[in-house]
């Protein structure tokens, strides 16, 4: 169960926070938008000098009445780690480029994931460089026009990565900030479920704006909320960080 756990957990904090816009074959209304959108994170420039990333926070997983900590790593292009806190237990996994790994929280040994979630994580691990240069990962962008809800409309733009999968970003058409995304994740279960997440409380960091409240749903249900606590880039994290330790 607790294996389970952080395998969702994971899948949902992944494609909330690290799926990354970009565009090749679009139309010019969709390359408007990506380029509003691009901006408004803040800008080219102060994306391209950002090598590494470490994200810290709290949770609570509400459908199971646990809290926890986490910490996300993630390094140009393609390095992932997160580390999660939970029921007096560290549980990690990672995404070194090629393998996809988490730790046992029953054995604690080290061991591969499951084909499933390690596409999942090959796909959410792409950072900044997707962002940037996208002809390189044949990620594309459609724009869907726009979605009322409750009393504003958002601006529809779906995004399809190399292996088919695709998620809609809603974006706030008066700052160009996302407000929610929506796409398929993989239950506790690893069966795939319809992953919803909301942002808010956004903050600027080194001139990078990121959202520090999220609370995701699964099929409708809330699942998780998310508040982050600290934000650092550049801190140097070494590849081996990211490789299944032995």
């Amino acid at each position: 169960m607790k294996k389970l756990v952080s395998l969702s957990l994971c899948a949902l904090f992944f494609i909330a926070f690290v799926a990354q816009p970009g565009s090749t074959q679009t139309t010019k209304e969709t390359k408007e938008i990506l380029a509003k959108w691009i901006e408004a994170q803040g800008g080219a420039k102060t994306l391209a000098a950002i090598k590494d990333t470490t994200i810290s926070g709290t949770m609570e997983m509400v459908s199971m009445g646990m809290n926890g900590t986490l910490t996300m790593y993630q390094k140009e292009p393609n390095l992932m780690r997160i580390d999660i806190e939970v029921m007096g237990m560290v549980i990690s996994q990672g995404y070194d480029g090629e393998v996809a790994w988490m730790t046992n929280p029953q054995s604690g040994a080290t061991e591969a994931l499951p084909e499933n979630f390690t596409q999942e994580m090959k796909r959410q691990a792409l950072g900044n460089d997707a962002l940037l240069h996208p002809e390189k990962y044949d990620i594309t962008y459609a724009s869907k026009g726009k979605e009322k809800i409750e009393d504003k409309e958002y601006i529809i733009l779906e995004q399809t990565t190399s292996d088919g999968h695709n998620t809609s970003f809603y974006i706030d058409p008066a700052t160009y900030l996302t407000y929610k995304t929506k796409g398929t994740s993989l239950s506790q279960a690893g069966i795939e479920v319809m992953g919803e997440s909301i942002f808010g409380n956004y903050q600027k960091v080194d001139e990078v704006v990121i959202a520090y409240s999220m609370t995701t749903y699964q099929d409708g249900q809330e699942f998780m909320k998310m508040t982050i606590t600290k934000v650092a880039f550049n801190t140097n994290l070494d590849d081996a960080f990211f490789k299944m330790p032995k």
